[in-house]
């Protein structure tokens, strides 16, 4: 069996396995944004994430029976139940700061939660620990590891397959996983929708890397409200596919993420997680880039502190 047929048989075990997107069209958000605003919501995946086409997609090819990785929170419970399911083991090392709601979720799915300082050590420095506690063990990057941006890739096929003639397709942007995987499955199957990230103004080191031609690295996490985005730099295999098949990375202030937070539960009924609102923020903020453009919107997750949805969506 060739290395392609390897391939597309993990692909297609991944579709197999994760659930389809959730496709909506609202006509008062196409009229509020002068755009065909087509939203892709990915709050209903298994975990509530993109991240379990990622997780599921690692987890089964790896043969180790434990697995590590360092995650703010949808990454590591996505891990967790790929691994339950699978019967391996998941240890994740999250911020001592991360929602509550991600790490009960981790916990309920079977995954080991190792709590960092972020102040003191960084998650990298706890999961390199760790992998010399346990030298059976796989690290996993959230973003930055092949078999994570091959399954983040089967919603580029999707879309390809299933969302039909738009002219772009805007995802949330941190590590880079999940733009990186759209750029390689609209490729894979031929379709022409240009790729764009959007991450916070805050955490902007996606921008000014591409600006810069080279990965620009932040001294620290940014604390964006946005925490899935709270990377240092994006992936070096990420980065290869990004700097020449990623359209533009839009920022988006962290007034814009809490705006389209609420535009998504009052306009598409939608629960989002401040992260899975960039998407929608950077169509809002450059209207002008999209003005009469038919674009499709990630939503990436939806999994976030009751009382800190109920703060956005009530603001003004």
């Amino acid at each position: 069996m060739t290395y392609l047929e390897q391939s597309l048989d993990h692909l297609t075990a991944v579709r197999r396995a994760v659930r389809p997107t959730t496709l909506i069209r609202n006509p008062r958000l196409d009229q509020l944004v002068g755009a065909e605003v087509l939203i892709a919501s990915e709050t209903f995946q298994y975990t509530g994430s993109f991240k379990f086409r990622a997780a599921y997609s690692a987890a089964l090819r790896s043969s180790a029976s434990r697995l590590i990785a360092a995650s703010s929170g949808n990454f590591g419970q996505a891990l967790a139940y790929a691994a339950s399911l699978m019967n391996k083991e998941a240890i994740i090392v999250m911020p001592d700061n991360s929602a509550a709601v991600k790490v009960d979720a981790v916990r309920k799915f079977g995954g080991q939660v190792e709590f960092v300082e972020t102040q003191k050590m960084s998650r990298a420095q706890r999961v390199a620990e760790l992998a010399c506690q346990y030298p059976d063990a796989q690290v996993l990057s959230a973003y930055d590891h092949d078999d994570v941006i091959s399954g983040n890739s089967t919603l580029g096929a999707e879309l390809a397959e299933r969302a039909g003639e738009y002219d772009a397709v805007i995802a949330p942007l941190g590590g880079g996983g999940l733009t990186a995987g759209l750029i390689c499955g609209l490729m894979q199957a031929g379709c022409g929708m240009e790729v764009f990230g959007a991450e916070p103004l805050m955490a902007n080191d996606g921008k000014r890397s591409l600006d810069a031609g080279k990965i620009v690295i932040n001294e620290e996490e940014p604390q964006t409200i946005a925490d899935g985005a709270r990377t240092v730099s994006l992936g070096q295999r990420n980065w290869a596919i990004l700097q020449t098949g990623i359209k533009d990375i839009l920022e988006v202030s962290e007034d814009g993420i809490e705006g389209a937070v609420r535009l998504l539960f009052h306009l598409a009924n939608l629960k989002c997680e401040p992260t899975g609102g960039l998407a929608l923020g950077a169509v809002v903020a450059r209207k002008d880039l999209f003005k009469n453009k038919r674009v499709v919107c990630v939503v990436s997750g939806g999994n976030v502190d009751v009382d800190l949805f109920c703060r956005l969506v009530a603001s003004r």
